[in-house]
């Protein structure tokens, strides 16, 4: 709570003078928050109950020249009615009415409307005024003497809290719906397109091969698909090929009997088997060793596994998912992935869509793992300011949607507000500057050719996924190979092979 000091009595008919003549005043202080503040441009409702009824008016006339749209009521019976009858951003009392008083009415108000922010006006302050407002839930209160830069300012910030709260309100609900989805948060076109996929093909039994960037959340995408299937009562077993090497992941994935090797005092069920009634989820398939995929085929075509060590078969039922972020034509073309695994694990793709494609889901992601973070570390954190949105919506997320998380788990760490603000965030968030010109008025698109938009479009695409050509045309909607020609012929351009068009 601020208690502000300002330099006139606030008494009529002298104050009434002095609120007229403070508008023709420039603004003098030194560039603070509060300047930033006024930048914004906020303005909104505001109810004034004050059983004065020339300084309501005076009060209403002296708000509304600085944009707010200003109702007055002279007592808090009258104020509550108002309340019920129109939505207002601001409530602004006077402590001391005939009948109830500015506390008992705040109290009745912040019972009924707890979102809506009540500043309340006293001739004096103290200690045991302020433990009272608190008690009653007032916002803030303002002491005479003060002048309407104080009232203008204190207003500001109690909307811009009001519509930081309601914007909250909302995207939690939006959070809320989307994780009725398995959690995969936001309303975009790809990511609506992605959920309608995952819907389709969660019913069948056929091998799925989840193809994205690193950190799109593949596994997020087979979590969802498992939660879909008859295997959804089963275990959802996941196993990261390119964390372990090729002796220890056969052993993993097939299990060994007692005395296999060295250390094999006891017989071990591997992953297949553990996946029983379930799904197994191989992650990075990509990455597997070339001497374990002719093994791990023999599996997918037999259903069946055989233990380090052992002499029989061993039947499993589970759903295989697999998931890789390189471009596994190409690795099948160079020879560092069987083309027989590959067509047996690539029967249904599933193209998870980078963040950078996503639009406005980074603001709802955002405020998810806020969210998150807040409660993980005791800490009132509500949202991020508009300055932060802008940064979020413009940065390229080359790290997707895990670097979405990492920072916002940052950025919740340092905030000293209830808001995360653009001094919270990495330097390379912070600092980022979008490489499109632009004119005033005019979208950057405009001003360039409709084959230099496809042109850096498609590259951009490309780089946010890692290089992979495969996934970049399918999420683009074309031929591999005719992706292959642009992006040949673009390159050809830039070394001055070829003339550019």
């Amino acid at each position: 709570m601020d208690i502000h000091h300002g330099a006139a009595a606030f008494e009529a008919p002298r104050d009434r003078r002095r609120i007229q003549q403070d508008f023709s005043n420039p603004y003098t202080l030194a560039p603070s928050r509060d300047d930033r503040l006024r930048s914004i441009g906020l303005s909104g409702n505001i109810l004034i109950v004050d059983d004065d009824q020339s300084m309501a008016e005076t009060l209403a006339k002296a708000i509304k020249l600085r944009g707010f749209t200003p109702t007055w009521r002279t007592s808090a019976v009258e104020g509550l009615k108002a309340v019920d009858e129109e939505d207002f951003d601001v409530v602004v009392t006077d402590l001391h009415m005939e009948g109830m008083d500015g506390l008992a009415f705040c109290e009745r108000l912040t019972a009924n409307r707890p979102d809506v922010p009540v500043v309340m006006i006293t001739a004096f302050g103290s200690m045991d005024l302020a433990v009272a407002a608190i008690r009653v839930g007032v916002y803030d209160f303002i002491t005479k003497p003060f002048d309407v830069e104080t009232l203008h300012l204190t207003l500001t910030r109690a909307v811009a809290h009001r519509s930081l709260t309601t914007e909250v309100k909302r995207l939690r609900h939006e959070v809320g719906v989307s994780r009725g989805a398995d959690q995969m948060i936001g309303s975009s076109p790809p990511i609506l397109k992605l959920k309608e996929l995952i819907e389709r093909v969660s019913d069948s039994d056929a091998t799925l091969l989840i193809t994205g960037g690193s950190g799109t959340g593949k596994e997020l995408v087979a979590q969802a698909v498992h939660k879909r299937s008859r295997h959804a009562d089963g275990p959802f077993v996941a196993i990261n090929c390119a964390a372990m090497p090729e002796a220890l992941l056969e052993s993993e994935l097939f299990g060994h009997v007692k005395g296999a090797f060295t250390d094999a005092r006891t017989p071990r069920q591997g992953l297949f088997l553990k996946a029983n009634g379930g799904t197994l989820f191989l992650d990075e398939i990509g990455e597997m060793p070339l001497g374990m995929q002719p093994k791990l085929l023999r599996a997918l075509q037999e259903k069946t596994v055989r233990p380090v060590g052992g002499d029989r078969e061993i039947p499993y039922d589970a759903r295989i998912v697999t998931a890789s972020n390189r471009d596994l034509e190409l690795e099948v073309e160079q020879r560092r992935f069987r083309e027989d695994l590959f067509y047996r694990i690539n029967v249904v793709r599933v193209p998870v869509p980078a963040l950078c494609v996503r639009g406005d889901d980074v603001l709802f992601l955002a405020q998810h793992f806020i969210t998150q973070f807040s409660a993980k570390a005791k800490k009132s954190v509500l949202g991020f300011s508009k300055p932060v949105a802008e940064k979020l919506t413009a940065y390229g997320w080359p790290g997707n949607v895990r670097e979405l998380q990492n920072c916002m788990e940052r950025a919740v760490a340092f905030t000293r507000f209830d808001e995360i603000t653009v001094d919270d965030l990495p330097e390379g968030i912070r600092d980022y500057r979008s490489t499109s010109q632009s004119i005033p008025g005019v979208d950057a698109h405009e001003v360039m050719s409709l084959d230099e938009v496809e042109r850096r479009y498609i590259l951009r695409m490309v780089k946010h996924l890692d290089g992979n050509k495969t996934l970049a045309a399918e999420l683009l909607g074309v031929d591999r190979r005719t992706l292959h020609r642009k992006l040949e012929r673009w390159e050809a351009q830039e070394r001055g092979i070829v003339p550019s068009s």
